[in-house]
């Protein structure tokens, strides 16, 4: 194997963090001592592991470690030997330990941010399944009211502005064989804030008003509303009510009318 593949292994990293096994290890160091390239790159795997260990160990000057003696003679009485350890090997384990530690970290941390994408993409397609099955049950309302609209026994009843917006109407389409009331509102302005538009089902004579109900959530982009049916009813009026409707009519906000 050439000088460089052997470097780009990673069995030289296995070695300096003592994962290798004995025999392993032999043939490692019969290769540091026959090629300096290996040698080298030995040292420096060793050197960059010092260099990140000594960033997490605690430093003692020679004075801290003279008080901590003291201390300790004081308290048991006699002297207790320090031994110097200098073993290189066994630095470097405990080195290549905080690093593998750093390196689980890093791994974890990297997970986390992972399954925090993961469930992130998650709400967004719950968000986007939520707008799909809105979109086609609008689209199946939407043919439903077609399909009511273009049927020959539908009935189209204008509504014409009144004194309050001479320039108001509506349109009520109503189909007496499926018995279904559709109101086409295009024609009235958008209600003032906390008001709505009331229909009201007409009676002539004599004049009895039955609520048949509320174009609520009015805005200029949903004007099609389906109101109840009333097999009696002779006329439609649309009023201006404060919001939640009210029992009557109020004829002073009038703002179409229209008869069968």
């Amino acid at each position: 194997m050439e000088t460089k593949d052997y470097i780009e292994s990673g069995i030289l990293e296995l070695y300096v963090y003592g994962l290798l096994t004995e025999s392993e290890n032999d043939e490692v160091n019969a290769m540091a001592n026959r090629n300096p390239e290996i040698k080298a790159e030995i040292l420096s795997i060793e050197k960059a592991i010092i260099n990140l260990s000594s960033s997490f160990s605690p430093f003692i000057s020679h004075s801290q470690f003279e008080k901590i003696k003291a201390q300790l003679e004081l308290k048991h009485g006699k002297t207790i030997d320090f031994k110097s350890r200098s073993n290189t090997a066994t630095y470097i384990g405990w080195a290549a330990s905080v690093a593998l530690l750093i390196g689980i970290g890093f791994q974890y941390s990297k997970l986390n941010e992972s399954q925090n994408q993961i469930d992130t993409i998650k709400v967004e397609k719950n968000k986007l399944q939520e707008t799909v099955v809105g979109l086609e049950l609008k689209n199946k309302e939407t043919t439903t009211v077609l399909n009511v609209i273009r049927d020959a026994k539908t009935s189209v009843i204008p509504l014409g502005g009144q004194a309050i917006d001479p320039t108001a109407s509506a349109k009520v389409y109503w189909n007496k064989e499926q018995q279904v009331v559709y109101v086409d509102a295009a024609g009235l302005p958008e209600p003032p804030e906390g008001m709505v538009y009331q229909v009201w089902a007409l009676k002539l004579e004599p004049l009895t008003p039955t609520s048949v109900g509320l174009l609520e959530n009015f805005t200029a982009d949903n004007t099609l509303f389906k109101v109840e049916n009333n097999a009696g009813a002779e006329a439609f009026g649309i009023t201006l009510e404060p919001a939640g409707g009210s029992k009557s009519p109020t004829l002073e906000k009038l703002y179409t009318l229209g008869k069968v």
